[in-house]
C-alpha cells in the first residue's frame, strides 16, 4: 500500500471519527490523536497500520482458500457486508445474528435445508393445495428464514475467519468465534474493546462512506491473496 495515499484516502472518507470521550473504551486511547469538542479524533496514521495488517492476514486466509464470514447487521453496514461478501462469494449476516449460527451451525444448517426445500416446493406449486391462510402463513415463515439465513446458504461447515463491522453491535457473533478458536477481524471505534480482537481496525464504524473504504480494501487484499493461487 502507499502509506500516504491511503491515509489521505481515509480522512476523505471520515474514517478519523470516533464517539464522544466519554464512551472511549481504554484499549482504544493510545489510537486517539485528539478530542475536539467532546469528540474522540482517531489517529488515521496508527489506523493505517492495523489496516495494512489486516489486509495482509486477508489475503494470506485468501491465498490458502479460506472462507470469510462477514457480519454487520447495523443499517450502516447491511448493504455494504452484503455486497462484499457476494462479490467475493463469502458467506455473511447482514440482518440480524441468529444465536448459534457458529457454534451451533450444525442445527442451523437443518433450518437452512429447511428454507432451501421449502423454496423448491413452492417452484414446484406443492403450496397450492394450502388454503390462502396456510400459504401466507408458509410465505412468512420463507420471509424470515430468508432474512436470517440467506447469506449462510452456500456453506456447509464453520468459517476459517470472521470480519465484522463494530464488535460491540456483533458481540454475540464475537462471543461464538472466540469459543470456536476463529480468528476475528473488525473495524471498531472508540467505544469497542480492542483487547478481544486479533485483527483491529480502529475506525469509524457509523458512517457508510468510512465502512465502504475499509470493505472495500479487504475485498481487495482477498482478491489479490485469491488470484495467487493460479498465479
Amino acid at each position: 500500500m502507499d502509506t500516504q495515499n491511503i491515509v489521505d484516502d481515509m480522512f476523505r472518507a471520515g474514517v478519523q471519527y470516533g464517539y464522544s470521550k466519554s464512551r472511549r473504551h481504554p484499549s482504544v486511547s493510545p489510537y486517539v490523536f485528539t478530542t475536539k469538542n467532546g469528540l474522540d479524533i482517531i489517529d488515521i496514521e496508527k489506523s493505517e497500520i492495523l489496516l495494512e495488517k489486516a489486509c495482509q492476514e486477508v489475503s494470506a486466509l485468501a491465498a490458502s482458500g479460506k472462507v470469510i464470514l462477514f457480519v454487520g447487521t447495523k443499517p450502516e453496514s447491511r448493504q455494504q457486508i452484503t455486497e462484499t461478501a457476494l462479490a467475493l462469494e463469502m458467506p455473511y449476516v447482514s440482518e440480524r445474528w441468529v444465536g448459534g449460527a457458529l457454534t451451533n451451525f450444525s442445527e442451523i444448517k437443518k433450518r437452512i435445508s429447511k428454507l432451501l426445500e421449502m423454496r423448491e416446493q413452492k417452484e414446484k406449486g406443492v403450496f397450492e393445495k394450502y388454503t390462502k391462510k396456510e400459504k401466507l402463513l408458509i410465505d412468512r415463515e420463507m420471509e424470515d428464514m430468508t432474512r436470517n439465513f440467506q447469506g449462510l446458504t452456500s456453506i456447509s461447515k464453520n468459517p476459517d475467519a470472521v470480519f465484522v463491522v463494530d464488535p460491540k453491535k456483533e458481540h454475540i457473533a464475537v462471543s461464538e468465534a472466540k469459543k470456536l478458536g476463529l480468528p476475528v477481524f473488525a473495524v471498531l471505534n472508540t467505544d469497542c474493546n480492542l483487547k478481544e480482537i486479533d485483527y483491529p481496525i480502529v475506525g469509524n464504524d457509523a458512517s457508510v462512506t468510512s465502512i465502504t473504504f475499509f470493505l472495500d480494501k479487504i475485498k481487495e487484499a482477498y482478491r489479490k491473496g485469491a488470484s495467487g493461487i493460479n498465479n
